[in-house]
């Protein structure tokens, strides 16, 4: 799987979100995931586990194998998007 379609992916199971993906091997990625959602979850676990549940048929079948996840508000995007070496 390449990145665009694991973007693409992602933003058809979580239209209420954007995302950004950066991956080379077609296996392991670097996922930001920011969406208003985020804000309403209690913990980062549930908010890894909003995204990752959405993932788990292309884990099942190793179509991916790893992914660097990291969730923000769109306000909290907004005050750290120019610090992220993405």
């Amino acid at each position: 799987m390449q990145a665009q379609a694991l973007k693409e992916l992602l933003e058809s199971r979580l239209p209420e979100c954007e995302f950004l993906v950066k991956g080379e091997d077609g296996r392991h990625f670097e996922v930001i995931a920011i969406g208003e959602v985020f804000a309403t979850l209690p913990s980062p676990v549930k908010k890894q586990q909003l995204v990752f549940s959405n993932l788990s048929e292309e884990f099942a079948s190793d179509k991916l194998h790893a992914m660097a996840l990291k969730t923000y508000t769109p306000e909290q995007w907004a005050k750290v998007k120019d610090l992220q070496v993405f």
